[in-house]
Parts: C-alpha cells; sequence; structure tokens
C-alpha cells in the first residue's frame, strides 16, 4: 500500500479556527471517496474528533448513510494530558501506526500550542495547512513587525517550528523531501478593512522570506457553528440531509470550500462538492 498522505493543520495560537478547518477538509476528502483517518493532538477539548462522534450519533438516528473517517484510539485526552510526554508520543506512534496501515490520507489536528506531539506531528507532514485570523494578532507568531512602521523585520516563533520541521524531514528523508506549507486567512469578516490590506502585503513579504503560499479560509457563518453539533458540514447538505434550511450563503460556504481544497491541491474532492 502506498504512504498516505498526510495533513497537518497547524497554529501555535488557540482561536484562529484550526478545528473548524480539520473537520471540513476530512469531510471534503471523504466525499472524495478517500479513507481518511484522523488523529486529534488537542488533548483536552478534542474538537475535531467529538465532531466526528456527533456525526456518528447524528447518522445512527437518523438513518442516513454518510461518510465516516477512521478514527485510531488514543484513549482518554483528558488523561493522556495528565500523562508524561513519553506517554503521549507512544499513544500516538501507535495511532498513527494503525492510521498508516488503513488510510490513503491522514489529516491530523494540532492544540494551540508548542508541545512535543504537536512537533512530531509537524515532522511527519506532507503539507501543514495554518488558518489565521484576520489580525496581526495572529501575524505575530508568524512574522514579528516594527511596531512604528509595521514593516516586516523577522519570522517569528511558528514559522522557525515549521522550518525545524522541514529540516527534520529533509535530514531524515533526504534533502528533496519537502513539506507545503499553506496559510490561510480564516474567519474573515464580510467587509473590507485597511487593516487587511496592510496585513495581506506583510503576508506577501514573508511568504517569499520563509516558503508558504496564501490561500483562503472559511468565513465567519453561522451555518458552521449550526451544524457542529450534528456532526455535519456544508458538503452533507442535500434534499435528503437537510436539518436547516438551505439559503444562498450555505452555496456560498460550499464554494469557500472547494477553493480552500483546491489550494491545498485536493483536485480529486472538487467534483462531490460541485454537487
Amino acid at each position: 500500500m502506498a504512504q498516505p498522505l498526510v495533513i497537518v493543520i497547524g497554529n501555535e495560537k488557540g482561536g484562529a479556527g484550526k478545528s473548524t478547518l480539520a473537520i471540513h477538509i476530512a469531510t471534503g476528502l471523504l466525499y472524495a471517496g478517500k479513507k481518511v483517518a484522523i488523529i486529534d493532538l488537542d488533548l483536552r477539548q478534542r474538537s475535531m474528533e467529538r465532531f466526528f462522534a456527533n456525526r456518528a450519533a447524528w447518522v445512527a438516528a437518523n438513518g442516513q448513510d454518510l461518510p465516516l473517517p477512521i478514527v485510531p484510539d488514543m484513549g482518554d485526552g483528558k488523561a493522556l494530558a495528565r500523562s508524561s510526554e513519553e506517554e503521549q508520543l507512544a499513544r500516538f506512534e501507535a495511532a498513527y501506526a494503525v492510521a498508516q496501515n488503513v488510510a490513503e490520507v491522514i489529516l491530523i489536528d494540532t492544540p494551540g500550542g508548542d508541545t512535543a506531539l504537536s512537533r512530531a506531528a509537524h515532522a511527519r507532514a506532507d503539507q501543514i495547512v495554518t488558518p489565521m485570523n484576520d489580525s496581526f494578532v495572529d501575524f505575530d507568531l508568524l512574522g514579528q513587525v516594527d511596531p512604528v512602521t509595521l514593516e516586516l523585520q523577522k519570522p517569528s516563533i511558528y514559522s522557525e517550528s515549521v522550518w525545524e520541521a522541514r529540516k527534520h524531514r529533509a535530514i531524515t528523508e533526504g534533502r528533496h523531501a519537502t513539506i507545503d506549507w499553506l496559510v490561510v486567512t480564516n474567519r474573515l469578516q464580510g467587509t473590507h478593512a485597511r487593516n487587511r490590506d496592510r496585513l495581506e502585503e506583510r503576508m506577501g513579504k514573508l511568504a517569499k522570506r520563509v516558503g508558504f503560499r496564501v490561500g483562503p479560509g472559511l468565513r465567519e457563518r453561522v451555518i458552521y457553528r449550526e451544524l457542529f453539533p450534528m456532526g455535519l458540514t456544508v458538503a452533507d447538505l442535500s434534499n435528503e440531509v437537510r436539518p436547516v434550511s438551505v439559503t444562498m450563503s450555505h452555496v456560498a460556504a460550499r464554494q469557500e470550500l472547494r477553493g480552500l481544497m483546491a489550494d491545498m491541491g485536493l483536485e480529486d474532492a472538487l467534483a462531490p462538492l460541485a454537487a
């Protein structure tokens, strides 16, 4: 069996929308017919894992046939969060080995912080997707700006973490081994602002300097929060699956997801999302 594609959703800042992005990417891949294994390393919160548990319960209760991912068991997250780094890494390695044997894509959601688990996941990534809010607060983890001129000064802590992951990958797998890094601006508001223009300019400069691509994320939409308790996404909505009334906003949300998958290079996922 070919080695699975490993996608890591990463950002050391909490609240950037990592889990929202992860569940939508996973669902898009499932609709493309991929065998997807998910590993949620946010041990205390586990939003992605809980989302798909909600999905399994909703499917069973409503007699629907919706695609579900493979979820390798890492045990009780809260108990694991209190254990040693060695125990956490051992559980991750065991879950990763299971996923590696059964999946075509392994999707890993990481915690908001620099942890041994997060570093281990990043080192295995073929692709890192980093969501960030439309804010210099979030940008500060990627690059530092001059407080007076707002000009880009140097890469910041998360950019350095990705650099270390790339270096580790090159050392262990050869200098031609690469990690594709996509940064997406998430939770955009509908109105345009001068702050966004400034931010986009600095993003462009930093992208050239440290080697990431910039793409569109997901806007701040009520539908994402509305569907979460049921374990559903906009990709699931159809004539048969309609727990909420469908509006033009939902159609636009599906198009956003298509744009995200296209920027990730996951063309196989696009045709099912057009339905």
